[in-house]
């Protein structure tokens, strides 16, 4: 028994300067070599992550303020209370060419490399985000939307790169990063769409009608988004990948000892599984899937939720709405994502780092299901007591919203290994596009019927319309728990 111990003792011994070989040239190899040497947090890198990802959600955020102005205009609708079933069809075509494309994008990630993924994303958002702008009919909106969707496809990809940039300590950092540049994207965003959209109309001093600004009046929050993805661009040149390139049997040797070797015998078995393991053997991953479709049911929530609440904000009150302009809707939804981005980081981390990151999930699916319930009573308010309740209202949602994104990416990456990740956030993006491209149409539908219905049911239409979101928010809360939900072996003691 000894003398076996002494051979595996000096089989590791003479493994190990092997473990210092890598392969040259390999840009996965140099940048795992920087993380050993280095135990800091890696502040460029993640600030590269932060804007890319800032201004790949632009485009989303943007829209909320002026959509319903731009249905509008577009002359699509018949009616007033048709503008919402039109304009949740815009929404939903960019995540439905997001659906179609994640899973081949995931793939092309993972062999070809996180970073030529990540360049051609944010060309297609300075391409076709700036034609979107210049959309003269519904069909156009349409078309430009879904186009936008099907190429950039950076969503997957940008989140297993954040957890592979840096060392294991900081992966929860460099996921929450993902999220908190959505939550810039919020303030930023909303903005962007609120106040420079008709912008002869807010501002004639400045723009003329005959201008290109007054001939396409939301032509220039998409011009200042593809800007500024223009200049990210820029900044991706300094993007180091993560991706291994290893192809020959002296490398997958070494690759064998470091997983026999590495920080325990579980993710070796891991690692040397995912070697001939397909996408088919990842979706049963039960790990994998169920956290998947907890991510999908809360992000159907959070797209509807922010369909619903535009509409309902900006339209009248005697559609039980609030009746407030595109600028009061994007300062709203502005507060709350600074709000956010203030949380996460600042709050969040201290939450993670007692609790952990998964223990936060359920109270925030509770607290977020008890707070929609008091938007329909919002509407029997006016003047500054409206306007301080609502960007309450609005920042609570966003940060429990947050809490549960955080959570759900977490567990997503901690069920598969590294080789995995890029196919494994593809097929996440794929479903959770798919729920998020049905979120738009089916709140928009929704928004119509309620507005349609305001009375002669059991309940107004517009709480229904807010009961049937927290519906949602319901199922999600109760497929957190056994036999449905699965936790990653990595996250169980958090």
């Amino acid at each position: 028994m000894a003398g076996g111990e002494d051979g595996s003792s000096a089989a590791a011994a003479a493994a190990m300067p092997l473990l210092r070989r890598h392969r040259e040239g390999c840009p996965g190899c140099r940048l795992e070599e920087a993380n050993k040497a280095s135990v800091g947090v890696p502040y460029l890198n993640f600030f590269y992550i932060w804007v890319v990802c800032l201004t790949a959600a632009l485009p989303i955020q943007s829209l909320f303020p002026y959509l319903y102005f731009m249905i509008r205009d577009l002359k699509v609708a018949k009616e007033e209370q048709d503008i919402g079933f039109y304009a949740g069809f815009v929404g939903a075509t960019y995540f439905l060419g997001r659906t179609i494309s994640a899973v081949p994008w995931g793939m092309f990630a993972d062999k070809y490399g996180r970073k030529p993924c990540i360049v051609i994303s944010i060309v297609s958002v300075v391409v076709f985000n700036t034609l979107f702008g210049l959309s003269t009919s519904y069909w156009m909106a349409i078309v430009t939307r879904g186009l936008l969707g099907l190429l950039c496809g950076i969503l997957g990809p940008i989140k297993a790169y954040a957890s592979e940039v840096c060392r294991k300590e900081h992966q929860a950092l460099g996921i929450s990063l993902v999220t908190s540049s959505r939550a810039i994207a919020l303030v930023i965003g909303p903005a962007i769409g609120g106040f420079l959209a008709q912008p002869a109309q807010k501002y004639p001093n400045l723009f003329s009608e005959e201008s290109i600004f007054g001939r396409f009046p939301y032509f220039l929050p998409c011009f200042v988004i593809s800007l500024l993805a223009a200049g990210s661009c820029i900044a991706c040149i300094w993007l180091p990948e993560t991706l291994h390139f290893h192809n020959d049997d002296k490398v997958e040797a070494i690759d064998e000892v470091e997983a026999q070797t590495g920080d325990s015998i579980l993710e070796a078995g891991k690692v040397k599984e995912s070697r001939g393991e397909s996408t088919k053997n990842l979706l049963k991953n039960w790990q994998l899937m169920s956290a998947v479709m907890l991510y999908c049911i809360f992000s159907l929530h959070d797209t509807a939720y922010l369909e619903i609440f535009s509409l309902w904000a900006v339209s009248s009150r005697k559609f039980r709405g609030l009746s407030l302009t595109s600028q009061d809707v994007g300062t709203v939804l502005a507060i709350s994502g600074f709000g956010v981005l203030v949380y996460q980081l600042a709050i969040y981390p201290f939450l993670a780092k007692y609790f952990g990151p998964i223990k936060p999930f359920r109270p925030a699916a509770v607290l977020s299901i008890l707070l929609l319930a008091s938007y329909p009573f919002m509407a029997n308010l006016h003047g500054l007591e409206l306007t301080i309740l609502i960007n309450i209202a609005s920042l609570l949602k966003n940060m429990f919203a947050a809490t549960i994104t955080i959570a759900c990416n977490i567990l997503q990456n901690t069920a598969v290994t590294q080789e995995q990740r890029g196919v494994a956030n593809g097929i996440s993006v794929t479903l959770m596009s798919m729920f998020k491209a049905v979120a738009p149409a089916a709140a928009g539908i929704l928004f119509s019927w309620a507005q349609k219905h305001l009375s002669g049911l059991f309940l107004p239409g517009d709480q229904i319309l807010f009961l049937m979101l927290n519906m949602v928010s319901v199922i999600g809360l109760v497929l957190t728990f056994k036999p449905f939900f699965s936790l990653p072996n990595a996250t169980r003691r958090s």
